[in-house]
């Protein structure tokens, strides 16, 4: 027994004894509890609509125009305190985000609590009937009198104050973190590679999201595994975050605005257990798609939604629980080049967003190009973020725009020990970014506005940001 004489000549304790008392009683009774405090985490959610009014153009202008709202698009996410600088974590259900809109969303969310931009792990989910915002593409597109021929600028900004507003009410609702939480669930019959064998040897990439089976090839290089980290208090979990490397359409380019099969299976998560805030972000994508299990048809949105969803559920039923006792976070900086030869000089793009006689699509993508091409000569980097949670026992990074999905696969290598989430379509400008042996493959595609060979680079840049340093080769 332990004996404090501390007591007032009027027989009452002092506040600050009462104090003591209390924090010896919880040691004695509850010393699992005691220990397990740590650090004084604490995580607010938050959500906000940023569907596109009518009329707005759907992935950057490439299909036709918003005409019918199907289901909202949401910007969902949450805000982790106690970590020095708040950090914050949201995914759009957007195309994507590029260049300066990407900057303006980290710089309006980072404003709303009080943190700064390189701590803000933004991502789009990647729906092709939702919007690509590049501000400055649509600036260049304005010289030539093209207004929202790629976005509304007035439409990106209230979206961003509308999500920094959710942000900051949030706030007054955080809750206390004491354990993260990870699983896995591997998803049946839905990713597959766009790489495809043809009868004549021939490698294509020709398997779009709803291409269905184009010679009977197997799915190729996928990652089968849908990842989930979760927040609880004590043993009741707060939020969890989910990702995984597909594509999200089933179909699309009919102006028919939908968050698409991840929309739904996320929708009956959050239906499963409404306190738990469910998030969803898209792996490295830019080379999986669900076109072999995917002919097209609308009600196989339903049917890819359940398979996701049933990822989900295993992920969550496979979950691990520890003790949240550290957090820490690097954001690593990125000089990708941009592809300077051929249609992607700087004349020639141009030429192509002067012509009056080219496409929409085509001018879109040169102003696009001209976009980052403006980016990379004024020597911006693009940011590689990363949290690691518990010392790396956790990884969440996020990487730019379409990188394929050898890159999640090789930063899960990186850290065969942990715990590696990676999502894909972080700043979009750079569109797709294929691995080295991918360009070797005879890759080419004009949504790409780096040059081959660049590998190295980012997984130099993955590497060091989660904790991992390597030298290139």
């Amino acid at each position: 027994m332990i004996m404090i004489a501390a007591r007032h000549l009027d027989g009452k304790w002092p506040i600050h004894v009462i104090g003591w008392l209390a924090l010896i009683y919880a040691v004695l009774v509850h010393p699992e509890k005691a220990w397990a405090a740590g650090p004084e985490f604490r995580v607010a959610t938050f959500e906000a609509d940023i569907t596109i009014p009518i009329g707005h153009a759907c992935m950057g202008g490439g299909v036709a125009d918003a005409k019918e709202i199907m289901d909202p698009l949401f910007a969902k996410g949450f805000v982790l305190l106690g970590t020095g600088e708040p950090i914050v974590v949201v995914a759009l259900d957007w195309c994507q985000c590029n260049n300066d809109s990407y900057d303006r969303w980290r710089a309006g969310l980072a404003d709303a609590v009080g943190t700064r931009a390189e701590r803000v792990m933004l991502a789009t989910v990647h729906q092709h009937d939702a919007p690509i915002c590049d501000l400055t593409a649509q600036q260049l597109l304005d010289q030539h009198g093209l207004k929202g021929w790629n976005c509304d600028p007035v439409f990106d900004e209230q979206a961003v104050q509308r999500t920094a507003a959710a942000l900051r009410h949030s706030l007054s609702f955080a809750r206390r973190v004491t354990h993260v939480g990870m699983g896995q669930g591997r998803v049946e019959q839905l990713a597959s590679n766009r790489r495809v064998v043809r009868p004549d040897g021939k490698i294509t990439w020709e398997r779009g999201s709803a291409s269905g089976d184009i010679f009977g090839e197997p799915e190729g290089e996928i990652d089968p595994w849908l990842k989930t980290i979760s927040f609880w208090e004590d043993d009741q979990p707060v939020l969890a975050w989910s990702c995984y490397s597909v594509h999200p359409m089933s179909q699309y380019g009919k102006g028919l605005v939908s968050a698409d099969f991840p929309g739904q299976a996320r929708d009956r998560r959050q239906k499963d257990d409404p306190m738990v805030f469910q998030i969803y972000f898209t792996g490295c994508g830019g080379d999986t798609t669900a076109g072999k299990f995917n002919p097209g048809p609308p009600t196989n949105r339903l049917v890819l939604a359940d398979r996701l969803y049933q990822g989900m559920v295993a992920a969550w039923q496979a979950t691990k629980r520890q003790l949240l006792q550290r957090i820490d976070y690097r954001v690593v900086k990125l000089a990708l080049p941009a592809r300077t030869t051929g249609d992607f000089t700087i004349p020639a793009m141009q030429t192509t967003l002067a012509n009056t006689n080219a496409t929409r699509w085509k001018r879109i993508t040169a102003a696009l190009g001209l976009s980052w091409r403006q980016r990379v000569d004024a020597g911006r980097p693009i940011d590689v973020p990363c949290m690691a949670l518990n010392a790396g026992a956790a990884q969440f990074a996020i990487l730019s725009a379409e990188s394929f999905v050898g890159y999640q696969l090789a930063a899960q290598r990186l850290r065969a020990e942990a715990f590696v989430m990676v999502a894909g379509f972080g700043d979009g400008a750079p569109g797709y970014i294929p691995t080295d042996q991918c360009w070797r493959d005879g890759y080419t595609d004009d949504y790409c506005w780096v040059p081959p060979l660049t590998e190295q680079a980012i997984l130099t840049a993955l590497a060091e940001a989660m904790g991992m340093p390597i030298k290139l080769r």
